[in-house]
């Protein structure tokens, strides 16, 4: 199969979407099928991507709307034979799927790591005009897709993410520059999605009652300078670490003594699949895919979102019981082991996407 995977975000970001993209590319190069993936020039993205060792190609869509834009990729679809064509954003349905249609490209896809579509009637017409399925990671957006009553039945294929579990991470070694501390980590983009505020809080209603604590955090965003300003006025300048964007975190999962994920919102939280996979316990805020994904009580602790007090609760509760956190982490690591390896991934996505293509040819 000739596939493309198409994704247009902002050229520094880089989250758990543009990973399953890039593995989900280099995973099915592997077996043999030509596999390309374009996104921004000098984006992250393509530099993942080509440290992976997958084809790309710069392709630029700014904006929901561009004739000119369509043409080129309706030419650029056509001269490399694309049969399959795999969306990232709404933008790239809307200019690249309609490219699709216009070059006969014989299946196109929208891939949704979270819940992108709405009642808009907008998301309604590109969704059942330009695509022939959406790929997604969880059973809770399906569901919310269903009771839109828009989609055929099958139309919204869920595919459990998949991550190649690593033999050999070197952890970060804390204690050189926080002796005596533990550490909480937590990873992701410094964005209003990922709840970082109320990790804040929840660092601060600790650090009254415990100077034992160190929360540290990889990413970068738009909130940066206002998280850090937070955490500073909380007391918490040398407790509240932000470690800037880490294009490797395994390290410091395997280095920390408990993963939090404080998110609003998420499909498949591809970073506490990644905790749990190093044998580290997750306390998570309870969001789509998390319950999928976790065992509350047996590989960690699913907590309510924005709720900074339960979240503070629930950390000071685990992080001193050193036997159940290690429960916790080799349960987690199990049921990763077991359930969501890129094998597993890989072989549901090649099955989806020969399907699709046969139903369209017939």
């Amino acid at each position: 199969m000739n596939i493309l995977f198409i994704n247009s975000i902002g050229k520094d970001k880089f989250g758990g979407g543009e990973k399953w993209m890039v593995n989900a590319a280099s995973s099915l190069s592997a077996r043999d099928h030509n596999v390309m993936l374009a996104s921004k020039k000098n984006s992250r993205t393509l530099q993942y991507a080509e440290k992976k060792g997958v084809k790309t190609y710069v392709i630029e869509i700014h904006s929901d709307i561009s004739p000119v834009k369509t043409f080129l990729i309706a030419r650029w679809l056509k001269q490399h034979q694309i049969d399959i064509l795999i969306c990232n954003l709404n933008k790239d349905v809307r200019v690249a799927g309609l490219a699709a249609r216009i070059a006969g490209t014989p299946v196109v896809l929208a891939r949704h790591g979270m819940l992108l579509c709405s009642r808009k009637w907008k998301h309604r017409l590109t969704l059942t005009k330009l695509t022939d399925g959406i790929i997604t990671n969880s059973k809770t957006i399906q569901e919310t897709y269903a009771g839109y009553g828009w989609f055929p039945k099958d139309f919204v294929k869920v595919i459990y993410n998949g991550i190649v579990i690593p033999e050999h991470v070197e952890q970060v070694d804390f204690s050189c520059r926080f002796p005596g501390k533990k550490i909480i980590y937590s990873a992701g983009r410094l964005s209003e999605q990922k709840g970082f505020n109320y990790l804040i809080e929840a660092a601060q209603i600790l650090h009254k009652k415990r100077n034992d604590l160190v929360f540290c955090v990889s990413g970068e965003g738009k909130l940066a300078s206002e998280l850090k300003t937070q955490a500073a006025n909380a007391g918490l300048k040398d407790s509240f670490v932000f470690e800037g964007f880490t294009p490797d975190i395994y390290p410091y999962l395997k280095g920390c003594d408990l993963f939090v994920l404080a998110s609003l919102f998420e499909g498949m939280p591809n970073v506490v699949m990644e905790a749990m996979a190093i044998g580290r316990p997750v306390i998570a805020a309870d969001v789509n895919g998390a319950r999928e994904l976790m065992e509350d009580g047996k590989t960690g602790l699913i907590v309510p979102p924005a709720d900074p007090i339960v979240l503070a609760s629930a950390i000071d509760s685990l992080i001193d019981n050193s036997e159940k956190l290690q429960v916790f982490g080799k349960a987690g690591k199990k049921r990763v082991a077991r359930h969501f390896t890129m094998q597993q991934m890989t072989d549901n996505l090649e099955t989806f996407l020969r399907l699709k293509l046969e139903t369209t040819r017939r």
